[in-house]
């Protein structure tokens, strides 16, 4: 009897394990979203241009918002233990299952909206933008604040933007912008292209918007690029901006930003193209970039503290500025700036600080450091009396400015190698100089020498060439702070 028993539990074993090796490696315990890849999906469809990209794996189709994990990696066992916790699986969702067609002539803006609102409800999704495609985008925001934290926009392709009028609102500060979002890295080796020319073409001047005739086409307020506002922990990698209508790059009202390995790039000629521009943001590092533009490479405005620049390439463009601060009698605050390991060539300043006149607050500790420059007009600058106007009126309050070291700044000039231009009512103090030494790219050519203006500070080593103009110690008889200047 017992042997009959044996003879049976070894009948029901083999019929287990011939069942188990009958569902194609467990088929059924991968879970309800896995599916095979089918010929009809979003690769298969595809447009052969040239050598192809690597696969993605994409979300469900037709905009159903759905998505696919993969299947599992080698190093997993085939017939998973039963009971056994299976590893989460990124939720991916391409904009080419959402409708996109990438051509570069249909317009795809849509089908970025509904891949976004999918991805935006779960929490460390990836919207992936697949290379050697072409998407025409209008203006769009990516927006928080109910999406899951920690979305990946995985940009590999380009986007293009539009040229026709009729795709841009009058008084529209942005083209591509995520707004009041927690951990947004945008990533990838794709490219936003701006397509500014149409907006650059006969400006009156780099104040002035498009004139007369190109505005009855086109806006007079030019868009920034990529703009991110009112978001916590974001990340721009590896991407290239290039030809944005006004600025590239913008964070305003932003915590924790990292930005490396980015190009930013328009023509010298182009107007009011700053590389990237900082506002109402603190905790910001930026390296390991290279910028070439109209404007200013980085700009750093009023509410910004705890900004790290460095390993950055500029020029052409306007150098690295902080400011104009000020401007309508406004309250500015601006501290600890750290540039540093720096180069600039074919730039109209190198380091500069401009305020406008009327304005109040401070920006202090702030240090410049290892800046090389080549060909540079001005590579050091203070200006107080900033005016991008044909005249300014004067006034008497000013931004104060203390505490800005100059250090191991080094190169060429074709103009002036200093310009410390400072306040009547509020001078600089505490600027301290060293190991800056800046030559006359021409010396048949006549140079102007350095220019103090109630500028207070220390040598503290001799320069090349001689700044005999700034003044030892500290201005006599400073003003005592009012509630409106303090920070």
């Amino acid at each position: 009897m017992s042997g009959f028993r044996l003879k049976c539990f070894g009948l029901l074993l083999l019929l287990v394990l011939l069942v188990c090796s009958s569902l194609d490696g467990c088929e059924g315990r991968k879970g309800k979203h896995w599916r095979r890849k089918s010929p009809s999906s979003s690769l298969a469809r595809k447009k052969t241009r040239g050598k192809s990209g690597g696969g993605h794996n994409h979300g469900g189709g037709g905009g159903s918002g759905g998505h696919t994990s993969p299947p599992p990696s080698s190093n997993q066992s085939p017939c998973p233990v039963t009971g056994s916790p299976n590893a989460t699986k990124p939720a991916i969702f391409d904009v080419l299952d959402f409708g996109a067609k990438g051509d570069g002539v249909t317009e795809d803006t849509k089908a970025f909206e509904d891949a976004w609102a999918a991805a935006c409800k779960v929490e460390a999704s990836t919207v992936v933008v697949p290379a050697e495609y072409e998407f025409l985008v209008g203006p769009i925001s990516f927006s928080g604040p109910y999406c899951q934290p920690n979305i990946v926009f995985q940009l590999d392709g380009m986007i293009i933007a539009p040229t026709d009028a009729k795709d841009w609102s009058v008084g529209l500060l942005w083209w591509i912008e995520f707004t009041k979002l927690r951990g947004i890295t945008i990533r990838g080796s794709g490219t936003i292209e701006g397509r500014g020319s149409v907006w650059w073409t006969n400006t009156k001047s780099d104040v002035d918007p498009i004139n007369d005739e190109l505005s009855l086409r086109t806006p007079q307020m030019k868009p920034t690029a990529l703009r991110f506002y009112g978001s916590y922990n974001v990340t721009v990698t590896g991407i290239t901006i290039q030809n944005s209508p006004q600025c590239h790059l913008k964070f305003d009202n932003c915590e924790a930003v990292q930005v490396f390995n980015v190009t930013i790039t328009s023509p010298g000629s182009s107007p009011n193209t700053d590389g990237i521009h900082l506002q109402n943001s603190r905790d910001v590092m930026i390296h390991h970039t290279n910028m070439s533009c109209g404007d200013d490479c980085i700009s750093i405005q009023t509410g910004c503290s705890n900004v790290n620049i460095h390993s950055v390439d500029c020029g052409p463009g306007h150098g690295i500025s902080i400011g104009g601060l000020g401007r309508d009698n406004t309250k500015a605050c601006v501290s600890n700036i750290t540039v540093r390991d720096v180069n600039m060539h074919n730039t109209m300043t190198g380091v500069r600080i401009k305020t406008w006149q009327g304005g109040s607050g401070s920006a202090q500790s702030i240090r410049f450091s290892n800046i090389r420059v080549t060909e540079v007009q001005t590579p050091i600058v203070i200006d107080q009396f900033y005016c991008d106007k044909s005249s300014c009126k004067n006034q008497t309050s000013a931004v104060a400015l203390s505490g800005i070291a100059y250090e191991n700044i080094k190169g060429t000039y074709t103009v002036k190698p200093v310009h410390f231009a400072c306040s009547d009512t509020s001078p600089c103090s505490d600027i301290t100089l060293t190991g800056v030494e800046l030559k006359p790219l021409q010396e048949l050519y006549h140079m102007y020498q350095p220019f103090c203006w109630q500028t207070f500070g220390e040598l503290y080593t001799p320069t090349i060439p001689p700044i005999v103009c700034l003044q030892n110690g500290k201005p006599a008889g400073n003003r005592i702070l009012s509630d409106r200047d303090v920070c």
